[in-house]
């Protein structure tokens, strides 16, 4: 018999997982072996920018709390080991289950391995890890799960003989740059114009000069590497000092400006930068004016039968010197405008689902106001991310700890009743942050009541513990009834760290802030 193909052999296995319930992502009462595979598995030249990425691993630590069910097992593996007081920080959040029922039904591995290789390419070159994480899970009764899948992902799937709850890496494409205009434009949804792929300089010139021809009034293109994460693979070219250009010399002048682009990821260079187009490729696309000016998300949910689902809606808070770079989101989005996301969202769902894509997906937005559009704002797809993202963590963890629905007639999310909203980050970082321990955390969570209170399902559920003491980085989703609640208690939690961590010697003793009750 001729062997399969590996991407043939790929989709024979994941295709157990049709045989599985429709909803195998959420939680439910099936006993399954779940292996957490939070490997980022993207340009790590690229990576490398983000302070703390190696921490990003803890990002779906909060898949634990689906060890709420007492027959889930989970198998999850990193880097470097993780702090025993981290992991005990997200069982203790489990509603109705003992602490050590909990904790043995979880397996915690490790490569101990801290250079920039994505963690399955480390895990790869573990063969005897590889055999001990073969060994703890059943048959036909286990999934993995992963940030993004890629063929590093693809093949650890194979080895494991483990279906890959993700899509098939051939599908990549689809969540590219280049690959995301296509989509938008065979959905019909409206979007920046911009150019098809360039993978030299001199073809991403002949690009920018022909979107300034189409756009006359154009003041700036954003430059997009093709395979980008968080922004950082952007930069912005400002066309204003050059508007006067006469047609003939655009290409010139635009070259001489090149040096001058408005890079989104600290330290970045046109030197290095340039280098990166023939690895990755480039696309120019017109930059979205305007004085007013959002970044919603749409998130969506491809079951391993193809049914397409709605599950959250975000305003994204963005930073950087363009505001191109994510630092946390809202839940849910403006309500003037989230149904027409959900609406744009499934359609670009339906079309990866044809194409075979599974799990997750999202679809980033520009939205500024326009009052010919009923809803009053124009919406403009910018990407799509076929992979986890910012916003899973956060909803995630409202999802499972308060046990609640999400409302797709109105974009709400309710708990017995009553809304939910919150705010989230994974960018809260200082320089008197670094050198605080997780104990050191935990003891400023606990004496100022900081932590998620499961009666009133409101509060703080912190993630990226792990880069505080290093980079002075945290990450925190703040849970509240209303926005103004949510954001009171997101600032409440950082007011508290800013106190905690003035400059303090050990001669000094210090002084306690006034506990803040909220009812």
């Amino acid at each position: 018999m001729i062997p399969l193909p590996s991407t043939e052999q790929f989709r024979a296995l994941q295709r157990q997982l049709r045989d599985y319930v429709d909803n195998i992502d959420m939680f439910d009462q099936d006993d399954f072996d779940i292996l957490v595979i939070p490997s980022f598995s993207i340009d790590q030249d690229q990576l490398i920018k983000v302070p703390g990425f190696l921490h990003y691993e803890e990002r779906l630590l909060c898949s634990l709390i689906r060890l709420r069910n007492p027959q889930t097992r989970m198998i999850y593996v990193t880097a470097q080991p993780l702090a025993p007081m981290i992991v005990d920080y997200y069982l203790q959040l489990l509603p109705g289950i003992p602490f050590s029922h909990a904790r043995d039904r979880l397996l915690l591995l490790s490569t101990h391995d801290a250079s920039h290789k994505s963690l399955s390419q480390k895990i790869l070159e573990r063969p005897r890890l590889m055999n001990r994480i073969q060994k703890a899970m059943r048959p036909e009764k286990s999934y993995m799960v992963c940030f993004n899948s890629t063929a590093l992902e693809q093949e650890l799937s194979l080895q494991l003989g483990v279906p890959l709850l993700a899509s098939c890496p051939d599908l990549l494409y689809w969540g590219s740059k280049s690959g995301s205009r296509e989509i938008f434009a065979a959905a019909g949804i409206p979007h920046p114009d911009g150019s098809p792929l360039a993978w030299t300089i001199e073809g991403l010139l002949d690009q920018i000069v022909a979107v300034w021809a189409r756009n006359p009034d154009v003041l700036r293109l954003v430059i997009k590497l093709n395979e980008g994460f968080s922004g950082e693979g952007n930069a912005v070219l400002d066309l204003r000092p050059i508007l006067d250009c006469p047609m003939e010399q655009r290409r010139g002048v635009i070259a001489a400006q090149f040096p001058r682009l408005s890079f989104q990821a600290q330290g970045e260079t046109w030197a290095h930068f340039s280098q990166r187009i023939s690895d990755l490729g480039a696309i120019a696309e017109v930059f979205i004016e305007g004085d007013e000016k959002r970044s919603p998300s749409f998130q969506g949910y491809i079951t391993p039968a193809g049914t397409v689902k709605i599950l959250s809606t975000h305003d994204q808070i963005l930073g950087g010197p363009d505001g191109q770079i994510y630092l946390g989101c809202r839940f849910p989005a403006d309500e003037r405008y989230r149904l027409a996301l959900q609406t744009f969202g499934l359609q670009v769902g339906e079309l990866l689902a044809k194409k075979g894509a599974l799990e997750r997906y999202g679809v980033d937005f520009i939205a500024t106001p326009d009052p010919s559009k009923p809803h009053g704002w124009g919406i403009y797809a910018i990407e799509i991310n076929l992979r986890k993202g910012g916003t899973t963590h956060p909803f995630m963890a409202l999802q499972l700890l308060t046990n609640g629905l999400y409302n797709p007639d109105t974009g709400h999310f309710c708990t017995q009743g009553q809304e939910k909203y919150y705010v989230a980050s994974d960018n809260l970082q200082k320089p008197q942050y670094c050198g605080l321990l997780p104990p050191d955390l935990m003891d400023i969570i606990t004496r100022h009541r900081l932590h998620f209170d499961s009666s009133t399902k409101t509060g703080t559920i912190f993630h990226l513990m792990g880069a505080l003491s290093e980079f002075g980085k945290l990450g925190l989703t703040s849970i509240g009834n209303s926005f103004a609640e949510a954001e009171a208690i997101y600032q409440e939690v950082e007011a508290v760290l800013d106190f905690e961590t003035q400059q303090i010697t050990p001669q000094t003793p210090q002084a306690p802030l006034p506990m803040t009750w909220r009812s």
